[in-house]
């Protein structure tokens, strides 16, 4: 018998779950937001149980534990030596990506996105009265690459004052090589643009593919940068509102603080601060474990677009659990797959149109969910796109 269950279905519909309880029709299956179905790992349940019984839940405060749980984990897995002053908590990594536009900008400034890209992108930079300056993905050959000349040009317009890196990419599933991170980091420090490096999805990458934190690749990429990190997408946390801001320096981290301060999500719960912990400190084994069958998932994925949609071409997974389908041969929007799925197969996707320049032609399914799930997601999809 397996240590760690991924195949068991857990009910989630009637728990005010964004999820399964948003859909309004009877029997949708979600495979849209990005939280997966899995139990989370026995280690955090566990940790929670035993806050959960002391039965009082007061005002938190984060323990120098929590900051060596952060610091531990990314020492042991990633080979980055944070120092735990470099650490500010919040409430998620929306939050922090908000507080950290709000701190380092002043409105007119424009931010550099790599479209198409993480849907929030676009409200943080328009909320803090910011333009965006879309550095568009290369899509060739099957595969997304940075288009590093246009970069370039954007990152020279003097009103350009950060680039949001999604690494590993959110949607496109790409997890960007030291190569590239390095080319993007020289591009930035020649110009004066300071990167931002939403890195939510790091502990989510396959075989052959290894996330780097963009910050570990040299002193001046660590000083020129900040990263937004959490347990919560790996260790399916996302309700608990955690999450972490690395900058290394003593100012722009004063700023940052003073934002989150000013944004309101200074305070934090006491069962994020228990689940991280949990999850750093005694998660590792139940993370393999996951990693291993959600690559099973998308083989399974790709079978199955082999012999019966072969049409549409299915990228590359090399990081995160959300697949990124090629739909341009039905000559119809995503947003209308989108609304076609919905009504004729009562599968709920995400259209690619949300992740802005670059997205319209291409849908989002999530394969974070047990395998029969799976199975009966990829049969309404093949009764919709089949056609």
């Amino acid at each position: 018998m397996e240590k760690y269950d991924f195949d068991t279905v857990v009910p989630r519909r009637g728990t005010n779950s964004y999820k399964w309880d948003t859909p309004e029709q009877e029997g949708v299956l979600p495979m849209w937001v990005a939280d997966m179905d899995f139990r989370a790992a026995p280690c955090i349940v566990e940790a929670l149980r035993r806050r959960v019984s002391h039965g009082v839940f007061g005002y938190t405060r984060v323990p120098a534990a929590y900051y060596d749980a952060v610091t531990d984990w990314f020492a042991r897995r990633h080979g980055w030596r944070i120092d735990p002053h470099w650490i500010l908590y919040t409430t998620g990594v929306v939050p922090a990506l908000s507080a950290v536009i709000k701190a380092l900008t002043v409105p007119g400034d424009r931010v550099i996105v790599q479209t198409p890209a993480y849907n929030c992108f676009y409200s943080s930079i328009r909320n803090n009265g910011c333009e965006l300056l879309a550095n568009r993905l290369r899509y060739e050959g099957g595969a997304y690459t940075i288009d590093f000349d246009d970069l370039e040009t954007k990152a020279s317009d003097p009103k350009a004052k950060l680039l949001l890196l999604c690494n590993p990419h959110n949607p496109v599933g790409r997890v960007w090589t030291r190569e590239e991170l390095r080319r993007l980091g020289e591009i930035c420090l020649r110009h004066g643009v300071r990167v931002v490096a939403d890195e939510i999805h790091c502990e989510l990458t396959y075989e052959g593919h290894d996330y780097t934190p963009f910050a570990s690749l040299s002193d001046d990429f660590l000083h020129g940068s900040v990263t937004c990190n959490s347990p919560s997408k790996a260790f399916n946390l996302a309700g608990m509102q955690i999450a972490n801001i690395v900058s290394a320096d003593a100012d722009v981290r004063t700023g940052i603080d003073r934002a989150i301060n000013d944004n309101e999500v200074c305070d934090v719960n006491p069962f994020g601060v228990e689940a991280l912990m949990a999850a750093y400190d005694r998660g590792e084994e139940w993370l393999d474990r996951l990693r291993e069958y959600l690559a099973d998932n998308y083989r399974m994925l790709c079978g199955f677009f082999a012999e019966y949609l072969p049409q549409y071409p299915v990228l590359p997974l090399e990081g995160t659990y959300l697949v990124w389908i090629d739909c341009r041969t039905t000559g119809v929007s995503s947003e209308q797959i989108a609304a076609r799925l919905l009504a004729e197969a009562k599968l709920m996707i995400s259209p690619g149109t949300i992740y802005g320049p670059g997205g319209e032609d291409f849908i989002r399914l999530n394969i974070a969910c047990p395998r029969s799930l799976l199975e009966e997601g990829l049969l309404r999809l093949r009764k919709v796109l089949g056609r």
